[in-house]
């Protein structure tokens, strides 16, 4: 029993610190109540965020089945059924698909999302929601998806312009705020330059919008760069 609890705690370890950083996502202090945070004061963000999902992704009508990689306890995966998509959910942590298994009906995967498990175009699309900001080799996860999802692949990142970002960074100093101590912000343009990257040679088109904008602002949506949140959709054409 002792030999089983010291493995344990070895595993544990290693996993908390995947890619040689300390990560959240292997917390269950922070997993196991990930879902009440969506059901509180973010509750107004996440209806936008699946607003501005919905349709840029919505708009592509082969899309009918796909495969969300860092699902995390499937808060989006099991939404996508809602705008008429089957998805499966991917996700490197065990211990938020713990909490996954017990809300989503859905096929679930625990994998890297650097490398797949999925054969080519096994998927009509692929999808990250703010997820994508905590990869190692973002290039890598890119041509990953590319080569899984073969009609496209959808992004809702954390935006780098907001005002948002410097009220983390503060918090961080403070020891408040453990969510973003290792993700790297994008913005529509800076996420667009990974994607020309990755998939050079490739004919395909990107279409963005922005939302996460003030409660008093008198717009929830806009095509401007500058937002807490935005999609991203890359449509292959080849």
């Amino acid at each position: 029993m002792q030999l089983e609890q010291k493995s344990f705690n070895v595993l544990s370890e290693k996993l908390s610190n995947w890619q040689g950083r300390k990560e959240w996502f292997f917390n269950r202090e922070h997993t196991d109540t990930y879902e009440q945070w969506y059901e509180g004061r973010y509750k107004r963000a996440e209806v936008w965020q699946k607003k501005v999902m919905a349709e840029l992704v919505g708009k592509d009508k082969n899309i009918s089945e796909l495969l969300e990689f860092g699902c995390g306890t499937t808060r989006f995966t099991r939404w996508w059924k809602e705008i008429g998509i089957e998805a499966t959910g991917g996700d490197l942590s065990p211990f938020m698909l713990g909490q996954a298994v017990h809300l989503f009906d859905g096929d679930l995967v625990n994998a890297d999302s650097h490398f797949m498990p999925f054969k080519n175009n096994s998927f009509d699309a692929v999808a990250f929601i703010t997820t994508f900001e905590y990869y190692r080799d973002p290039i890598q996860v890119i041509r990953e998806a590319a080569r899984v999802g073969k009609k496209g692949i959808a992004f809702g990142m954390m935006n780098r312009n907001s005002p948002k970002v410097l009220r983390r960074r503060v918090q961080e100093i403070f020891g408040q705020n453990p969510f973003y101590l290792t993700a790297t912000f994008y913005t529509p343009k800076l996420l667009s330059q990974k994607i020309h990257e990755a998939l050079k040679g490739r004919e395909y088109t990107i279409e963005w919008t922005c939302t996460g904008l003030p409660k008093w602002f008198p717009m929830q949506q806009w095509s401007l760069p500058i937002g807490d949140f935005f999609g991203l959709y890359v449509r292959f054409n080849d």
